[in-house]
């Protein structure tokens, strides 16, 4: 694959009003740069400023699920065109210190286990370098990324937010953080880039449905790939993924069914049964946690009828 960028890159900037609620090939663009331009995407909010950080527990009873995860956008990218690639690379985020981690009623890995709403608002330290405070029961390492980040499918829209779908969407792969190159299929002419969703940490799975979601100003470089005919997303991280969270070990509870699902919501539950017993916190709150830190990995897919899953928690966070 050859990468396309411009000889000198310039600079845009997406505003809040150029936020989309549907991924739809028909929505005129927002900007049309150049490949290898640099584009700063101002107030992504993943509900659209209905949670704040004022907000009680009430606020969830009254979301308006239609403005939940807007898209900044889209972008059209000059001379993009079906079965070229995008490379996009965060280059830095503008945190607003404050962010939420919420058990919404019927969402969620456990959704069947946790029907009350629960919210936990954050403060965190805007250079990521402390670890932000879960209450008086952990402390949890900080690594932004957008949980959302594609382009417009070639299917007529709209299509929902909401679910990922082959060219990205709402992936919530922790690991698209600043410096990691990702690369998207492009579908259609332009490509139609959009971002959103931005997060100051997460657990791979995000089982309770919500990261520590915060209110963030995002800038990244796009840059076009001739050729490629990507099927699906794929990155390329330059740096270690997990250290950050390695040196205290982990605990880890595995769930062993003949269906993946089921595999890894009894591993999550053997671990909100962990911190309940062993760090004296409530189902909810453990549920969060593992949200937010912890993550599942299928451990076992070959021994049938059987798989494994396994959740980790790292012990770093207790201390």
């Amino acid at each position: 694959m050859n990468s396309k960028g411009s000889v000198s890159a310039r600079q845009h900037t997406i505003h809040r009003h150029q936020q989309q609620l549907a991924w739809d090939n028909a929505i005129p663009p927002a900007q049309t740069i150049a490949p290898g331009d640099v584009v700063e995407f101002r107030d992504i909010d993943a509900t659209s400023g209905q949670i704040t950080a004022q907000s009680t527990t009430d606020v969830l009873n009254h979301l308006d699920f239609s403005r939940i995860n807007p898209v900044s956008g889209p972008i059209y990218i000059d001379g993009a065109k079906p079965g070229d690639s995008l490379k996009v690379t965060l280059l830095g985020f503008e945190p607003s210190g404050w962010a939420w981690t919420a058990i919404i009623p019927d969402f969620g890995l456990l959704a069947s286990d946790f029907k009350r709403p629960t919210l936990h608002l954050w403060s965190y330290d805007k250079s990521f370098k402390q670890r932000a405070m879960f209450g008086s029961f952990a402390r949890v390492p900080l690594k932004p990324f957008c949980g959302t980040t594609g382009v417009a499918p070639a299917e007529k829209g709209p299509h929902s937010t909401i679910p990922p779908h082959s060219a990205g969407g709402n992936m919530d792969i922790r690991d698209l953080s600043v410096g990691v190159d990702l690369y998207l299929p492009v579908r259609v002419n332009g490509a139609l880039f959009s971002i959103g969703d931005t997060h100051a940490a997460q657990g791979d799975g995000e089982v309770c449905g919500t990261a520590i979601e915060s209110p963030m100003t995002v800038t990244a470089r796009i840059d076009l790939v001739a050729g490629g005919n990507l099927k699906y997303p794929r990155f390329v991280s330059h740096t270690p993924v997990t250290r950050h969270l390695d040196e205290k070990g982990y605990e880890v509870t595995t769930g062993i069914e003949p269906d993946l699902m089921t595999a890894a919501q009894n591993a999550v539950r053997g671990m909100i049964d962990v911190l309940t017993a062993e760090h004296h916190m409530s189902a909810e709150h453990a549920y969060m946690l593992c949200s937010v830190c912890g993550d599942l990995r299928i451990s076992e897919i070959v021994d049938r009828p059987n798989w494994v899953v396994s959740c980790y928690i790292p012990r770093i966070v207790f201390d």
